[in-house]
């Protein structure tokens, strides 16, 4: 079986706070001042029942770590250390999404958040080889204005290339705030080029994809397993070529699924939809990237030829420029191509031999 961290493959759900590592959470708390709830410097995964209560007490868990990032240097070493964690395991296309306002009052405003955000994704795209680029997100439990505005802000910095902005997302509580309203702010971003990546179909079931696909128009689904719960929402998302951002360790710290098993992934895949795992909000589920293919290896059964056509769904589905999907997805050929030759060159005698 080949190492999972050699698989090149894109990372296209990752969210800015979520991504921190626990060590830095811990430090960032330390010089703010700010004592944290224990169970976010435990390391361990977060579980969640999927209701009210528990959604509650995950975003005031993300809420208590999103308050110790009141610097630019902060801000700069989230990204950086995202890019590294990346490169780690595999990836060679990061589109990290951050909510600028959540930031904005430590460093002058949400023009300069955003853009502490692009101009670090630019040094850490140098640094690390990980081509970073970045979705601004609105937040549900907001005013739709606040989404117009966010989405014209984000149509100022479009592009395709690291420290650019190539999405705009909606995030929060799925069961907050009515989708149709949000739709102008997607039409905004959709006239500057950027991709429609809303979250949809987690915490709420198919007939919510169903509203996001009417009202936003999405090129990517933020989760959307839930689309699995009627074939016939399943079908448009596959006849439209929406990509579907699976993050199957966040569906069961969320309650979504009571276990790994549970997770849809193989009535997804075999249903034609593109899927590209991702690792959601690592700092409290407890597993990044190369997990989730490791979890649809180990759980699901997917072969190493069934892991590299994930990992080539999610370079296809990124905004990455042309050359930088050619390159990635020679990767993944080359070393699909690679385990075949060593198996055949080695069979006689090997442990490869049958």
């Amino acid at each position: 079986m080949r190492d999972l961290n050699l698989l090149p493959k894109a990372h296209l759900h990752l969210h800015f706070t979520g991504s921190m590592r626990v060590a830095t959470l811990a430090e960032l708390a330390q010089a703010a001042g700010v004592r944290l709830p224990r169970v976010l410097l435990a390391g361990d995964p977060v579980r969640l029942p999927a209701d009210e209560r528990g959604w509650f007490r995950f975003q005031r868990l993300y809420d208590a770590a999103r308050a110790c990032v009141r610097s630019e240097a902060a801000m700069r070493r989230i990204v950086a250390e995202a890019a590294t964690d990346d490169a780690a395991e595999g990836s060679g296309r990061l589109e990290i999404q951050v909510d600028p306002t959540s930031y904005a009052p430590f460093v002058g405003g949400v023009t300069p958040a955003l853009e502490i955000v692009l101009d670090a994704a630019r040094a850490t795209s140098a640094s690390t080889g990980v081509e970073v680029a970045v979705i601004v997100a609105s937040s549900r439990i907001r005013h739709p204005f606040e989404a117009r505005t966010l989405a014209r802000l984000a149509a100022r910095y479009a592009g395709e290339g690291p420290g650019e902005v190539v999405g705009f997302g909606l995030s929060n509580d799925e069961r907050r705030g009515d989708t149709a309203e949000f739709g102008p702010a997607f039409a905004i971003a959709r006239r500057a080029g950027l991709a429609s990546v809303p979250h949809g179909g987690e915490l709420l079931g198919s007939a919510h994809v169903a509203d996001v696909l009417d009202h936003l128009d999405p090129d990517r689904l933020g989760h959307g397993v839930r689309s699995a719960e009627d074939p016939r929402v399943l079908d448009r998302v596959v006849a439209a070529g929406v990509a579907l951002e699976v993050c199957p360790a966040s569906n069961v710290s969320l309650g979504v699924y009571a276990d790994a098993g549970l997770v849809p992934l193989r009535t997804l895949v075999d249903a034609g939809a593109t899927i590209s795992l991702g690792a959601d909000d690592p700092l409290l589920f407890g597993s990044r990237l190369a997990a989730q293919y490791q979890l649809a290896r180990d759980v699901h059964g997917f072969s190493d030829d069934e892991l590299a056509d994930l990992a080539r769904g999610s370079i296809r589905a990124s905004r990455a420029q042309p050359a930088t999907k050619t390159r990635l997805l020679a990767g993944v050929s080359w070393l699909f191509l690679g385990v075949v030759r060593s198996c055949w060159s080695g069979a006689r005698g090997s442990r490869f031999g049958v």
